[in-house]
């Protein structure tokens, strides 16, 4: 009797790979449209750079950790989200914008779903975080599908992504035995970026400036009882993610004082810091901190820690220090400069993240 061949389903890495090829195109397209962005003479369709806000920060994120969710939940139905999310973000790529608001609305449910099975399983203030960070994305796709400008949704979208870094945070926090109101802190800290989204749909500068306490408080919390403060002594990967997390809390800490100061309405220059500080110092920091663990467990295969990954990162705070630099002091080339770099530290780390996951076993015992 012959034996059955193996399932190829979402429950195995090739029948991912469609999911994450989506969150690729989000990628490449968003990158493609921030560069065109910041230099207009260079040729680009012209759903590239006008949506490149949602295909960075919904397509290409929020279909990631629709997957890493769906694999944590270990049930079919539940990569029904990253499948949406990465069919929204091809379709908002290819210039379907409506067809790509309603699949990426309809990933965020069905991820708010996901939170509540997890929660259904056990209740913990940790997925309570992750799924106001989902709310806050279906929330926005409401809007957006409503009319409401991308400019009009950020604070949306920095809730989404806060929300959902702090609640894994909380979890990797209970490692050292943290007291029960040390965690309904973070719970509080957390509570303007909720309440500075709602009041952003009346009322967008105070809205923003509301999310920015928030952004502060969530920064000063995770950089005092992260357990990075304490991994950032160890050495190889855990101290690699340590400096990638504890950077990224500057970031965050920054953006939090220009989110407040600003509310987002203080020109484009300073709009454009406030922005890039939270989505690309912060969340991408984030990325690079936690692409080691979460990619092997969603593809199942082997990234190794190696030093060469501080080289994309190092160019990535280098590239946003740059930057917000150029927008704070109102210099087009030197921001111009911060945005082509960053840009260069993202595909860098992507490539580096392919290398290390191809080489032979043989090959990575021998270094």
């Amino acid at each position: 009797m012959l034996a059955e061949p193996p399932r190829v389903g979402p429950r195995s890495a090739v029948g991912r790979l469609p999911m994450l090829a989506g969150a690729a195109a989000a990628l490449l397209t968003g990158l493609y449209g921030g560069l065109a962005l910041l230099i207009p003479a260079i040729p680009a369709p012209e759903t590239f750079p006008r949506e490149h806000g949602p295909l960075m920060a919904l397509g290409f994120l929020g279909t990631l950790i629709c997957l890493e969710r769906a694999v944590a939940l270990r049930s079919r139905w539940g990569y029904a989200a990253p499948a949406l999310s990465a069919l929204g973000a091809v379709c908002l790529a290819a210039g379907a914008e409506k067809p790509g608001q309603v699949a990426l609305t309809a990933g965020a449910g069905w991820l708010v779903g996901i939170y509540l099975a997890l929660l259904g399983r056990r209740l913990s203030r940790e997925t309570l975080l992750q799924l106001g960070g989902a709310l806050a994305w279906y929330v926005s796709g409401l809007l957006w599908l409503g009319g409401r400008p991308v400019s009009e949704l950020v604070a949306w979208f920095a809730a989404f992504q806060v929300l959902t870094i702090a609640g894994e945070r909380l979890e990797l926090a209970h490692v050292t035995v943290l007291r029960p109101g040390v965690a309904r802190g973070l719970l509080a800290a957390a509570a303007p970026l909720g309440l500075g989204a709602v009041y952003s749909v009346w009322d967008p500068v105070t809205g923003a400036r509301i999310t920015g306490v928030g952004l502060l408080a969530v920064a000063a919390w995770l950089a005092w009882y992260d357990v990075a403060r304490r991994t950032v002594r160890a050495h190889g990967l855990p101290r690699y993610t340590a400096v990638c997390l504890l950077a990224g809390y500057g970031w965050l800490a920054l953006s939090g004082v220009l989110w407040t100061a600003t509310g987002l309405a203080s020109g484009s220059y300073l709009y454009d810091a406030a922005l890039h500080a939270v989505f690309l110092g912060f969340v991408m920091s984030m990325v690079f901190g936690h692409a080691p663990v979460i990619l092997p467990a969603v593809l199942r295969i082997r990234l190794p820690y190696r030093p060469i990954l501080y080289a994309p990162l190092a160019l990535l705070h280098v590239a946003v220090a740059l930057r917000v630099a150029g927008d704070l002091a109102g210099v087009g080339a030197v921001r111009t400069a911060g945005g082509v770099l960053a840009e260069a530290a993202l595909l860098m780390f992507a490539g580096c993240a392919v290398t290390l996951a191809l080489r032979p076993p043989t090959e990575r015992r021998q270094r």
